[in-house]
């Protein structure tokens, strides 16, 4: 019984420890397939991070610009609306001249100074038809 017991103390010791080079064994091969996955996720990171720096910068860079154009918009709105006010402040003032001109006692100064006199016998023009009037 003592023998039977160090065979199988035997055995036992010798299957765990080619269970582990075979594990160590698969490791390396395994290791030896793929490629160090450190190196390669901090170069990713570090891609990913350029790339989302570059992304960033040019998106800034859009809304800087699209921000220039709608200020540049809005100084020339306020520009067009300062001449459309004195666009309508000259054509007022032509207006008020035209009134000033079209008033009778200026009319009749105008036309005085022209040498034309008020007419003494005033005629005045009828438009309306005449019944019962024969040309013969």
């Amino acid at each position: 019984m003592a023998l039977a017991t160090a065979r199988k103390s035997q055995s036992t010791l010798v299957i765990p420890k080619a269970r582990k080079v075979v594990a160590e064994r698969t490791a390396d091969i395994i290791s030896g397939i793929f490629p160090d996955l450190n190196s390669g996720a901090r170069a990713t990171h570090r891609y990913f991070a350029t790339f989302l720096t570059v992304v960033s910068a040019m998106g800034f860079l859009v809304l800087l610009g699209i921000n220039t154009l709608l200020a540049q918009d809005a100084f020339t709105l306020s520009n067009l609306k300062v001449e459309a006010k004195q666009v309508a402040d000259q054509r007022d003032a032509i207006n008020r001249s035209i009134d000033s001109f079209e008033a009778p006692e200026n009319l009749a100064a105008a036309a005085a100074a022209l040498g034309m006199r008020p007419s003494e016998s005033p005629v005045f023009l009828n438009l309306t038809p005449v019944t019962g009037v024969t040309n013969g």
